[in-house]
Formats: C-alpha cells, structure tokens, sequence
C-alpha cells in the first residue's frame, strides 16, 4: 500500500458549499482513473462529500496534499487519463516547479468543448522556460486557471492569498509548457456572472506584472477575453437584468479600460467596451447587436468635421466610428437597426410598434423627409412574403434621439391563412422607404421581455384546419428578432398534434426514418469523390477517345483566365471545329458561352476527362485521377518561382514516401510543361522532376496580352484606359494602383487580414488614386468601407491580365505576378513587411531585395512616401526592372498562345 508520503502528485479539488455531488465523483473518478499510480486525490471546502470505496481509501482525503507536485482542479472538470503522467514527466524533466498544458471548456449547455485560440501559440510545442515572461501568453491570458501542476513546496511557501496560478508561475525558479491535453468538461464560462471574478484576477495580474509592454497586453487580452463577451450577453437579458448588470459593470470597470487598450480594438468593440464601462444598458444592448451584425447602424451617428461618432451624446476618441466607413454608403445599402418598441394584442390584431434609426444626414435636411413603410410576413425557408401590411404613423421623431418611428396592425387571424404544416414559423421585416428611396428588409430587433407571452396570442386559421394548430404566438428567436408561430393550443389540436407525434415516433415510422437515413447515406457515398475517383480509374478512363474535345481548368476550377484561356481562345480562332470543356469549381458565371461548362468533380467532369483529347490547365487536375493514355496533357503552370515548390518545399521533406510518391504520379501525367525562362528551369522543372524533352521554351500565352500592351503603350499611349476600366468607373485621371499579395496559407475561403492598411491608403490617396485590390484565389478579404471609388475589391474578375492592363502601379509582395507585370514596364513596388519571416519558413529561391524591378518596402509609412513620390523615382528603376522581365520573362515574346497551337494542337491534328 502506499504511503501517505509517497504520492507523485496529488489532485486537488477544492468543493464550496452546494458542490453537485454528481460532478464531484466524475471529476475524482478521472484522478482515479490516471495511469500515474502513485496518484492521490485532496479534497477540501464544505462541500467535499465524497465517500470512497474500500479500494481507494487510501488515496482519497480531507485535508491539505500531499504530493511532491499539486494538480488544482475544480468540481466537474475531468482529468485525460495520462494528464499527471505527461506534467509529472516534463516536470522531472525540466526539474520544473511548474508545468502547464492544455486545457478545454465546455461551451454552452451542451457537450461541446473548445479551447481558447490563443492556447494554440502557447502550447505549440515542449519548451522550458526560466521566468513566465518568456511566455507572454501566462501573464496576459487568465491560462494558468487549469491545466497545470505545481510543486508542493512552492505551494506551501506562499501565502494564502498568493497562491493562484499566476502568482506560482512569477515565483517558479523554472516552468515546463507542454502540448498535452490535461483537463476537458471544464465549466463553461457566464461572461455576466463571471466578470467580478475577472476584474479581480486582472487587478491582481497587474500588480504582478511591471513591464509596460505586458501590461498593455494585459489590458487588451482582459478587454478580447472579458469585456467584449460581457456585452454581447446583454442580447439575451430582459431590461432589468441588463440594467443591472451595467450598474455593476460600471463600478467594477471604474478606470480599468485604458485608453491605449481601447485604441487597439476595431471601432464596434472599443464602442461595446466603453458602453459598458459607462454603465449605458441600452448602448451596450444595440452596440451589442452590431456585433452579431457587422454593418449594421445601431446608433445616430453624427459628424465633427470629418469624423463619425456614435451619437451627438458620444464624441470622445472611444466613440469615434469613422472606420466603419457607414457616411461612404449609399442609402439603398444601408442596414437600420429597426428596434420593437411595443408588440400587443388589440381588437383581434397583433400590433407592433418601432423605431428605426435614422441614416446619418436624414435629421439635417430642409424639409421632412417622405417616409412610408410596410411590414412583410414570411414562411421560414420561402422568399415572398404571403402578408404585407402597410405601416402608418412613419415619421421622424428628433428627441430624445433622431429615429423614424413607425407602427403596424397585422390581422393574423383574418388575413393570413397558412397551411398548418410545413409553415410554423413566420419573420417579419419591415420595408422602409425614404424619399422613394427603398431601404433593405429591416429584421425587427427584440429584447426577451418584448413580447408579453401567451397575452399577446391570437387565433389562427390553417387551412389543414384549426386540428393542424390553432393559436399565432409571436416571440423572440435566438436571432433576437421578432417572428410568430403556429401553436397547438386549444384541446382538439393538442390531441391532434400528440397522435402525429405518435404516428411518426412509434416503430413502424422509426423504421422508415432509419431507412431513409440510410438511404440517403447510401446515396451520398456513391457520390463522394472517393467513389467517384474509384469509378473512374477503373473504368471511365477506358473509354474511348473524343476526337477534337480539350478540357480546361483554371486555378482548379475557380475563373475563366490566365494561360489556359489564352490557348482556349488562340484555338477556337484557328481551329474552330475544336470542342472545348471548360470547369468551373462553384458557379458558371463568367465563363465562356460557346464551351460546354462541367462543374468540378461532377460525373459529367469525370466523363468529359475521361475521354478528352487533351487537357489544358495551370494547376493541377485532381491529384487521384490518372490521365487516359489517349490524352495529352498541357501544363501551363500558373507563375514562375520566388518561394520554394514542389519537392523544394520543406515540408515535402517532412513527408513520408506514399505521399512524395501521391505527388510524383501527378507531376508523371503532364507530357508538356510551359517555362518562360531558364529561371523555370533551373526552379520549378527540377522541383518537379520534370524531364528536358517535355520543357516547352515558348513561355506564358497569358503573357501575350500584356506584350501586346506594351507594345501599345510604346505606339500609341496609355490612354484611354482598356474596356476593364469603365466596366469597373475607373476615370483616366485617377491613378490605378492594383495591390496583389500572395497565398500566406489560410484555410480556404477564410476571410484573411490583409498587411496593407486598405483604408490609411484611401485617406492618403483617395483623390487621387483608385485601389483595386485582388485577394489570392484561395483566401477571401474583407475590406474596409470607404469612399466611393476608391476603393475596389476585384478579387472575383476572372482574369488577372486584364486588370494588370489598366494598372499604373503594381503593389505586390513576392506574389509571381511581379513576373507578369514587369512585362508592361511599369512602377513595381514590393510592400513585404514580413518577408524575411515568410522567407525563412518557406525557403526562396533568390534574395528578392537584390534583384528586384522596384523597391522593397516593409512599412505602410515607407510604401505611402513610395507611391507619392513614384513619378520621380520611376527612371531609378527603370533599368533593373527591365532586368527583371528579361531575366524571369526571357520567351515572353508575345506569341506563346500562337506557338503552343503550333506545336501540339496542329501538329497532333495534322498527325
């Protein structure tokens, strides 16, 4: 038996009062269950009622640990079964008197677990650590409130109100960060219920941590952490509850929010956090709302010179909202905040009275503005409403604040006859028109407390009859807006819906449930792409050839562009009886209409490769399939090299053979290869073992456009601009600056922070300059508002050629359309601030500062003074970059499309 000395580590759980004793045996059932034998379990507090089996009686107690390291844990939380291995190890290890892993929480009522973003940095890998400095994330994050273990003697040698985590961590002699899991199923947080507990831990944080920098970290971590999850509770509080929680607020926030933490927050945020440290309830609800709906105009904004604010009664910098950029948008996009005053039942109607706030400007005018509005009723899951209801009494009301107040009687039991099934849930929105002008569907914002429940019901009358249901109850959704529902709640549809129930609940129904479950599964897998791709190596790819028939794909599917377009268009021009398959990834808009379009990965895209003549792209047709031998394959590739590719790349290196070898066969399937220039030779052909005799030297027929541009520009001038430019309002005077980074590793389709400030540069240049920015087909942006015009996203127009054609400016990083635009001889700027980071993790092939065509950058402040003074400065650039598109663009010449048709297409058809 062990000895009470003995122990490794000892558990502790500390049981206030009214601990649930269920949580209590789950959480001490996991300290039992470790695979550490020489584990114990320490229990204090009051509620401490646990009785152990015989079997374990030795290793659970009341009274203080007795372990060499003290894991604390709290009632509920569960322990992964090689947690006190795993820090007991590190511990000995490091010869730590702290080691600290990862840890999860419950999310909601439900069992969902996560783990906050920033344990992802922190716990990335093993390390040891001689202070917790050199972690910024103990100090700055409340991360040391589980999922640690400390030394005993530590513990004891602090005094009672010094022994949380943070406290242990700045006294350890040395710590130990681990990437293990150590805790699940802690409690989920109540950011209302917890933030007295925050500001206490943040106030006591600060008194440990004297840095300035980590104090400013401090502050803005409590503000992301707490704060910020504060406000938004108050959407789902009634209006006694949010007033008193702003009371408390405000006391416990009195002069905690420093300014410089403030500052750093997005617009919306920093207002919610001040809102809330002011003690504004109502602020704090609408600002709130604005958070769940990024667009949205919560507030009557008003105007100090050329600043927006939050309202006239809110001007101080914490209120400034000029970078939401709402006075740049047009009325008909605007998106009110259309708040439900008053939702009542009277004589046999449902009456709902709101305030919309007014647009910025709309109070300031001469004359009052001509306001009608009406109030559309939808089936959820439909699109037109099946009841409008017009609004009386729209006007505009100036105090205590300028609003657009309005009302609606809506005859649900007369007017609205639903079917009774299939139609339960119906939303509400209001169309508001200002001066003709239509605004977008208003939702109808509620609180909990708007609707007066059962008092505000009215009779329904589905034409399955009232035994479908017989009551309209209007409520609020967990969207916080207001809609109404048929009930069952008279004696007859009650009955009638329990008998439904029934039917479609007793085994027979379960049975046929079970059967469509499975086979709707069964239909799903036989269209999966690992079926898919089964089918079609063993027999589609069998099949004979179509004579004449070329499938294209560009950037796998996503546009219309770039070199495979080139040879598409050269080839319908010279050979019109070719028949061309063009896929597309999501949509076929954009795409050519004399091709046939196949989506990508569909059977008819499987067929169309399966029987092609040849295939034509610039990135890869999916891996897993394998090429018929009747086929030809083109590879156009899609840029010359700066980053390290293919088998160059390190973590090809990393990769195990079946996967070099996944690779290999899909590189062993293109039969010619486009370079532009030995450069290609020397990078991309060997990265990919691509062999001599299938190196075509005719470089990129997406090039040909911007030669012939060139040549243009030399001949005749710039202006007028391409057809592009008046397509996208872009007038002659202004000068168009493209910006164009490239992939930094985003999941795809996730919206990415791009490094140029996009709204600084309108500010700086937005008289003079339009911006046209063009996100990396694989990631998606989100920009700033700003003023019309000078801004664009042009992220979506499917060939980049096109837009390179009407830039002045290129403003890139180390994207390989740096390749491209030096053709054209025009300014290049390189705006990189993380290029030696991104260099030493990717690799390179050459050093970008020495031989570039234009200057390289890293700061907005160094790329702002660039482009101001980019005239004067051109003619230094002008020989090396000239260089540069000889070097990188040597068989650029303008005739690749032509050349390519030359050597393959008529020649085989000619064959």
């Amino acid at each position: 038996m062990t000895a009470a000395g003995d122990f490794d580590v000892s558990v502790l759980v500390d049981c206030p009062a009214g601990t649930d004793p269920a949580l209590l045996r789950a959480t001490v059932g996991s300290a039992l269950a470790q695979t550490l034998a020489r584990t114990e379990i320490a229990l204090t507090g009051d509620g401490a009622d646990y009785a152990p089996a015989d079997a374990h009686a030795h290793r659970v107690h009341r009274g203080a640990p007795r372990g060499t390291y003290v894991l604390p844990l709290a009632p509920g939380e569960l322990l992964e079964r090689d947690a006190c291995r795993n820090l007991l190890a590190a511990a000995l290890r490091c010869d730590a008197d702290l080691v600290a892993g990862r840890w999860t929480r419950l999310t909601g009522t439900g069992t969902r677990e996560r783990a906050p973003e920033w344990q992802s940095g922190l716990y990335a890998r093993t390390r040891m650590l001689d202070t917790a400095a050199e972690a910024p994330e103990l100090l700055t994050h409340d991360a040391l409130t589980a999922g640690y273990c400390v030394r005993r003697a530590l513990l004891d040698a602090a005094p009672p109100d010094r022994r949380s985590g943070l406290d242990l961590a700045v006294a350890a002699r040395r710590l130990a960060l681990v990437p293990h899991l150590i805790t699940t199923r802690r409690a989920a947080p109540d950011p209302a219920r917890d933030l007295p507990a925050a500001v206490a831990r943040h106030r006591h944080a600060l008194t440990l941590i004297t840095d300035p920098g980590l104090r400013s970290r401090r502050a803005h971590a409590f503000t992301a952490d707490h704060v910020l999850p504060c406000a938004r509770a108050f959407l789902g509080l009634d209006s006694a509850r949010r007033k008193q929680l702003a009371t408390e607020a405000r006391q416990l926030l009195d002069g905690l929010l420093e300014p410089a933490a403030l500052g750093q927050l997005p617009a919306l945020e920093r207002v919610a956090a001040r809102l809330l440290a002011d003690g504004d309830a109502d602020g704090v609800h609408t600002a709130a709302y604005a958070l769940e709906r990024p667009g949205t105009v919560v507030a009557p904004l008003t105007r100090h010179g050329d600043r927006v604010h939050w309202s006239a009664d809110h001007t101080d910098a914490a209120y400034d909202v000029t970078e939401l950029g709402h006075q740049h948008r047009a009325p008909r996009d605007l998106v009110l905040l259309n708040r439900v005053t008053r939702c009542a039942r009277e004589n046999g109607v449902l009456v709902i009275e709101g305030e919309v706030v007014a647009p910025l400007g709309l109070a300031d005018g001469a004359q009052e503005p001509v306001l009608t509005a009406t109030l559309d009723l939808t089936a959820r899951g439909t699109t037109r409403p099946a009841l409008t209801v017009p609004a009386d009494d729209v006007r505009l009301r100036d105090a205590p604040g300028p609003a657009l107040t309005w009302r609606a009687a809506v005859p649900l039991t007369r007017a609205l006859r639903p079917r009774g099934i299939g139609d339960r849930v119906w939303d509400l929105r209001l169309r508001l028109a200002v001066d003709g002008g239509l605004l977008p569907p208003l939702d109808l914002f509620a609180g909990p407390d708007t609707v007066p429940g059962k008092a505000a019901a009215l009779p329904a009358r589905p034409r399955l009859t009232r035994l479908a249901a017989d009551t309209w109850q209007p409520y609020v959704t967990t969207g916080h807006h207001l809609a109404v529902c048929l009930l069952p709640r008279g004696r007859a549809a009650r009955r009638a819906a329990a008998l439904v129930r029934y039917l479609t609940h007793f085994r027979p129904a379960r049975t046929a449930r079970r059967l469509g479950r499975k086979l709707r599964e069964r239909y799903e897998a036989l269209h999966s792409q690992r079926v898919k791709t089964h089918v079609y190596n063993r027999y589609l790819r069998r099949l004979p050839v179509s004579r004449g028939t070329v499938v294209y794909e560009s950037h796998m599917g996503t546009s219309y562009g770039d070199s495979p377009r080139a040879v598409h268009e050269e080839l319908v021009a010279r050979r019109r009886g070719a028949r061309a398959i063009w896929s597309y990834a999501t949509s076929p808009e954009g795409f050519p209409r004399d091709a046939r379009l196949v989506r990508r990965w569909s059977w008819r895209y499987l067929w169309a490769l399966a029987r092609a003549e040849w295939w034509v792209d610039n990135q890869g047709f999916p891996h897993a399939l394998d090429k018929p031998r009747h086929t030809t394959y083109l590879q156009t590739w899609h840029g010359s090299a700066y980053k390290r590719m293919g088998f160059d790349e390190i973590r090809h290196k990393t990769q195990n053979a079946p996967q070099r070898e996944r690779l290999a066969r899909a590189v062993d399937r293109f039969d010619h290869f486009l370079v532009r220039s030995e450069h290609d030779v020397r990078t991309l052909a060997r990265a990919y073992r691509i062999p001599e005799e299938r190196l075509l030297r005719v470089g990129y027929p997406r090039n040909d456009r911007l030669v012939a541009a060139r040549a243009r520009d030399e001949r005749e001038g710039r202006f007028p601009r391409p057809a592009p430019a008046a397509a996208l309002g872009i007038p002659d005077h202004r000068t168009v600056v493209l910006y164009a980074p490239t992939f930094r590793g985003a999941p795809k389709n996730r919206k990415v922070r791009l490094p140029l400030d996009v709204r600084a540069f309108a500010e700086r240049f937005g008289d003079t300059h339009v911006l046209l920015v063009r996100a990396h087909y694989m990631e998606a942006a989100t920009l700033p508002v700003t003023p019309p015009g000078t801004v664009l996203d042009v992220s979506a127009h499917h060939d980049v050629s096109e837009l390179l054609c009407l830039t002045d400016v290129l403003v890139t990083d180390y994207s390989s359309i740096m390749f491209d635009y030096a053709l054209l001889d025009r300014p290049l700027v390189h705006f990189a601030p993380d290029l030696d980071a991104y260099t030493a993790d990717r690799g390179s092939y050459f050093d970008l500062r020495a031989r570039a065509g234009g200057p390289v950058v890293a700061t907005q402040d160094e790329l702002h003074r660039t482009l101001a003074g980019i005239k004067e400065s051109d003619g230094d650039w002008r020989e090396a970059r000239r260089a540069f598109a000889a070097e990188f663009g040597t068989y650029d010449d303008g005739g690749a499309a032509r050349a390519v048709v030359d050597a393959l297409f008529t020649r085989k058809a000619g064959s």
